[in-house]
């Protein structure tokens, strides 16, 4: 039954395999998930952790990202998408919900929720898409206010804390380094680069910056779309594909219903359709069976209703 009905993997083990990973020389890879299933698929492809996107949650709310979403929102998805898997999970935290009492309680329930770490960013608050125009940054004391705070709460010595910056764009690639600098002195054990616009961007990060380099590459945003290999070799230590699976499953979803409006049928699709067979397995289907039938192996004879 080990795993069958939630991770074999405890939540301390998987931060302290993503803190050693980020520590490893390897780059992390971290699709996003929108679902514990898509979860499920990010694992058994072999990837390095999941992703949980604010921006991915908002939009399966309904919802722009400009900050609409809950704490309780963002945990309780969070909690069910990292309990389907073995790997970590980041979570995206936005600004950590208010002010820096607010974010030491974010942190308390992101860790309970069986989360590997968060991301805090420096934009004001109600935030708004890393990669949309317009946005604002608080000054550096009051980001390093959020991140001592979050440090504070955390019970987990190896729970991640990693500190987005937004600064880049705004303040230039200079201030957004100062900010990391300083970010890190607060305690963040990751680096968050939003919206860096080229190859050499990611480079100029890295070699003025000690501490572990994360990466977005979101597709349709400021950033190029830097392969694994390139960011390997720039010395980043993970990355995100944060909407990617998003993007995917909305652009067949809306092909087929628009095919199915049309035509009247489904028949043309069922060649892009994930077979029952494929998802059975994902949800390993014949386990549960064999653990069902393994207890309940037995039949009532002469049983009334």
């Amino acid at each position: 039954m080990t795993g069958l009905l939630g991770a074999a993997t405890s939540a301390a083990d998987k931060r302290t395999r993503f803190r050693d990973a980020l520590n490893s020389g390897r780059l992390q890879r971290f699709p996003g998930a929108f679902s514990p299933l898509v979860a499920k698929l990010v694992a058994d492809i072999g990837f390095d952790g999941v992703y949980v996107s604010g921006a991915v949650l908002s939009a399966d709310l309904g919802l722009p990202d400009i900050g609409l979403t809950t704490l309780t929102e963002v945990t309780g998805r969070g909690a069910q998408i990292a309990s389907a898997t073995d790997l970590p999970t980041l979570v995206d935290a936005d600004t950590g919900f208010g002010e820096p009492m607010n974010v030491a309680r974010t942190v308390t329930l992101v860790e309970e929720a069986g989360l590997a770490g968060l991301h805090l960013e420096d934009q004001v608050n109600p935030k708004r898409c890393g990669h949309l125009d317009g946005k604002a940054v608080v000054d550096i004391a009051t980001m390093v206010k959020r991140l001592r705070a979050a440090v504070a709460a955390r019970r987990d010595p190896h729970f991640v804390i990693c500190a987005r910056t937004d600064a880049a764009g705004i303040e230039g690639i200079p201030a957004a380094i100062e900010r990391a600098k300083a970010y890190a002195d607060a305690g963040a054990d990751l680096i968050f680069t939003e919206a860096l616009h080229t190859p050499a961007d990611f480079e100029q990060f890295r070699a003025a910056v000690a501490t572990p380099l994360l990466a977005n590459m979101t597709e349709f945003g400021k950033s190029p779309l830097l392969t694994a290999s390139q960011l390997a070799e720039i010395g980043y230590n993970a990355v995100l594909y944060p909407v990617t699976t998003l993007r995917l499953a909305m652009h067949a979803v809306e092909a087929g219903l628009r095919e199915i409006e049309s035509t009247g049928t489904q028949s043309g699709l069922v060649d892009h359709m994930q077979h029952r067979s494929r998802l059975y397995e994902l949800l390993r289907y014949a386990e549960y069976n064999q653990f069902d039938s393994d207890i309940f192996n037995f039949s009532l004879q002469g049983a009334q209703r």
